[in-house]
């Protein structure tokens, strides 16, 4: 029997025990944001400590950092000439407010119509377990046919602030042919998909100043310059009629795409009223030329994501705001980069605000885009997996989110990371009620034993 056979074999006789396994962990209220969970957040890190203790892994180590802690361990036994992944993952979930839409206790996971529901089920613990129990399959009567290091962090849900000081630090540690993150999915329970690229994020908060407090419309308006009416003005001049961006060289970089992958693009099932549907609204709109796949995936984008100037509240205040605030962020396609976008947009800027306003732009948040090649190994083993599993071919796709640890790690470690998950979009991920659909457990488990062997080979 082939080592592969022999995992899956495993894989498959152990699945109550695999399912027990997650369970476990989904009690665990691993919440990062709320500090009365620390000694949880703890107890996840050493759950997953034992879980590579049992596989006899090498450097198993709760690793401090200035927040929540990474646990790390590795597996070298495939040699120097086998490759080296880095498996990236979180143990920390989010709140699980509002508590009163949950149609059971958020860490007393249940199994309903084949879906196992709990705080952090898709998101990701149960990504997590699949891939260490892909690993505790192969290892049951074989060596690993690929050397792993896994790194699992606890402050994904909060932004990771302190997971790219630590990869700094900890380069020659972390050194590998690639990163696996498995905190992705699948277009749907008979769909297996592959994401091979993820846009970055440019997200910036501009602060626009005028008089020194507010003013009276009726005495001062038509006189002051009104910043509300400045912010409005800039906002609109930033797009023109066709949806394109108008700050200067913002697609200086943005590289068109083949005529042969836009085809493919279009044969997602991601129809135009699919995308209403999703939205649930009435229309679409965006960039003149491109569909709502395209507009959604491969274009970059500018949108308002917050609005603030003068009186708000209910009723009427006849004021002349000091001062007006907006939110932008922008999606980055491959090529894009935050620090050249930011220098667009202060450009941008200048030409267009009046003298007498001052104007500050603060980063909020930035992440660099990223893909990885089709036709490496990489992708064509993560392809043949799901292929072997569903009996089916793989959809490929673009993904409009961003995920910034890729970009991280990119720039911190120079390697690409293949996005191989399996939850689903109606998984409610963030939202009451967040669930894992149990069968794409257990696939997801072949896929990786699959995978493994398909990379080695």
């Amino acid at each position: 029997m082939s080592s592969r056979q022999a995992a899956l074999e495993f894989a498959n006789k152990s699945k109550q025990d695999f399912l027990e396994d997650l369970i476990h962990f989904l009690k665990i209220p691993s919440i990062s944001t709320l500090p009365e969970h620390n000694p949880d957040m703890l107890e996840a890190a050493q759950w997953l400590v034992s879980q590579m203790e049992k596989f006899q892994f090498k450097d198993v180590n709760i690793m401090p950092t200035d927040g929540h802690p990474i646990v790390y361990g590795s597996y070298d036994k495939a040699g120097k000439s086998a490759p080296t992944v880095l498996v990236y993952g979180h143990y920390d979930v989010q709140p699980v407010d509002p508590i009163d839409e949950w149609d059971n206790e958020p860490f007393k996971p249940q199994v309903r119509d084949g879906d196992i529901y709990a705080r952090g089920a898709s998101d990701m613990k149960g990504q997590v377990v699949a891939h260490l129990k892909a690993v505790e399959s192969y290892l049951d009567s074989y060596d690993l046919p690929v050397n792993i290091k896994y790194l699992i962090e606890g402050e994904e849900e909060i932004g990771s602030p302190n997971l790219e000081k630590f990869l700094s630090q900890n380069e020659d540690l972390l050194h590998c042919d690639f990163c696996l993150n498995a905190d992705s999915g699948i277009l749907g329970v008979d769909t297996p998909s592959l994401a091979y690229s993820l846009r970055g994020l440019a997200y910036f908060e501009i602060n626009l100043h005028g008089p020194e407090s507010d003013l009276h419309s009726g005495t001062f308006g038509g006189a002051v310059i009104n910043p509300g009416n400045v912010i409005a003005q800039v906002i609109a001049a930033m797009k023109d009629e066709n949806g394109r961006i108008m700050l200067p060289g913002f697609y200086d970089d943005v590289v068109e795409l083949a005529a042969a992958e836009r085809e493919q693009l279009a044969q997602l099932p991601q129809t135009e009223e699919w995308w209403k549907e999703q939205s649930n609204t009435s229309a679409l709109g965006g960039e003149f030329g491109y569909t709502a796949t395209e507009r959604a995936t491969i274009r970059p984008t500018l949108d308002v994501n917050g609005l603030y100037s003068g009186f708000i509240g209910k009723g009427s205040k006849t004021v002349l705001p000091a001062k007006a605030m907006a939110k932008i962020s922008m999606r980055l396609v491959p090529n894009q980069e935050p620090e050249k976008v930011r220098q667009s947009l202060e450009t941008f800027m200048d030409k267009h605000i009046p003298a007498g306003i001052t104007w500050e732009i603060d980063e909020l948040s930035s992440a660099l885009p990223g893909t990885i090649d089709l036709d490496s190994a990489i992708a064509k083993s993560a392809g043949e997996a799901l292929r072997s599993v569903w009996n089916k071919s793989a959809i490929y796709k673009r993904e409009g989110g961003t995920v910034p640890v890729v970009g991280m790690i990119k720039k911190v470690l120079g390697v690409d990371s293949l996005m191989l998950g399996f939850g689903l979009p109606d998984d409610n991920l963030h939202a009451p009620n967040e669930k894992f659909h149990v069968n794409n457990f257990h696939r997801g488990i072949e896929t990786y034993i699959h995978f493994m062997d398909n990379l080695a080979k």
